[in-house]
């Protein structure tokens, strides 16, 4: 059987101790599938199936990283399902790329009617608890300096913010909103977009680390794991609205490359020379977020974990 690396021990334990349904939009994407894999190692690959709803684009069967499929469901069939007490993780958006790509109306209309979908969903399906997995890109909504398209996917990021957190206030229910930056761990699933993943290949298959971009590089990573344990915590412990950034220590990419050079024999890092002044820094507030895991008893995950996991999932990638 497969090794999925873990929830916080006591997450874990607490999401075995009770039965609410658990329902996750956009499960087909990244965190989702993450998501799915960690609820499996807490409570065993049928009580997923019995607990957890997918939904997404369309009809489409997911895989468990042991192999165990799970059925995902068009979004449209999320108000369909029966009252019952429901922990909600929405994680369903057109990314940032999407916004590069599309016409900016039609970006606009679809996350809207992603975001209204869920919304209307809520209450007639009974949950008890709505996470959005909102982006660092909110706080670039009114950045000149931003590109369009981070601008456009921003401030649709920021607006789903406050649509959930109205939700929870007018109802009494929670909303654990965190605004995602850099994330490390198994089950990417569009490697080309990202640098981690980037490093990772280059590593896997024995080439020098290239970090090629001409300004310091500054992002910091936090372990899928880690937080999805924060924010299980946060939706189990009920009412109100919790915001965080994910946190991790702040480093330049030739720093993130070099850990990932350790975890190989012979790994090395080729980085080309800084030639922009304008540096490229972007995070959120580390400490709050570690804050948030002290006084939830859960333990950080070592970074050189965190890229290893991230390494494991992409070995025999093929582009």
């Amino acid at each position: 059987m497969v090794e999925f690396p873990p929830f916080a021990p006591a997450i874990a334990q607490a999401l075995a101790d009770e039965d609410r349904r658990i329902v996750i939009t956009g499960a087909g994407g990244w965190l989702g599938l993450a998501t799915l894999d960690l609820l499996a190692g807490a409570l065993g690959a049928d009580a997923v199936e019995k607990r957890v709803r997918c939904f997404g684009a369309s009809d489409r069967v997911l895989r468990l990283c042991d192999g165990t499929p799970i059925l995902q469901r068009p979004l449209a069939d999320l108000a369909w399902l029966p009252n019952e007490p429901t922990l909600v993780l929405h994680t369903a958006f057109l990314t940032k790329d999407r916004a590069e790509a599309m016409n900016e109306g039609e970006y606009r209309a679809a996350n809207a009617a992603i975001s209204q979908t869920v919304l209307r969903a809520l209450t007639p399906i009974g949950a008890d608890a709505v996470f959005v997995a909102s982006s660092g890109a909110a706080a670039k909504a009114d950045d000149p300096a931003a590109s369009p398209a981070m601008r456009l996917y921003g401030a649709m990021k920021r607006d789903d913010e406050a649509l959930f957190a109205q939700w929870a206030q007018d109802t009494g229910k929670a909303a654990v909103i965190a605004r995602l930056y850099a994330l490390a761990g198994p089950r990417i699933n569009k490697p080309g977009a990202y640098a981690l993943a980037s490093f990772a290949l280059d590593a896997l298959a024995g080439r020098p680390i290239a970090v090629r971009a001409p300004r310091a590089v500054v992002r910091a990573y936090a372990p899928i794991r880690e937080v999805m344990s924060l924010v299980f915590a946060l939706m189990l412990r009920g009412g109100g609205v919790t915001r965080f950034d994910s946190g991790g220590t702040p480093m330049e990419l030739a720093d993130v490359a070099a850990i990932i050079a350790d975890l190989v024999p012979g790994g090395r890092v080729d980085r080309a020379p800084i030639t922009d002044p304008a540096s490229d820094i972007y995070h959120g507030d580390g400490d709050a977020y570690a804050a948030l895991l002290a006084a939830h008893g859960i333990a950080p995950v070592p970074l050189a974990d965190a890229f290893a996991e991230t390494m494991n999932s992409l070995a025999g990638y093929q582009p």
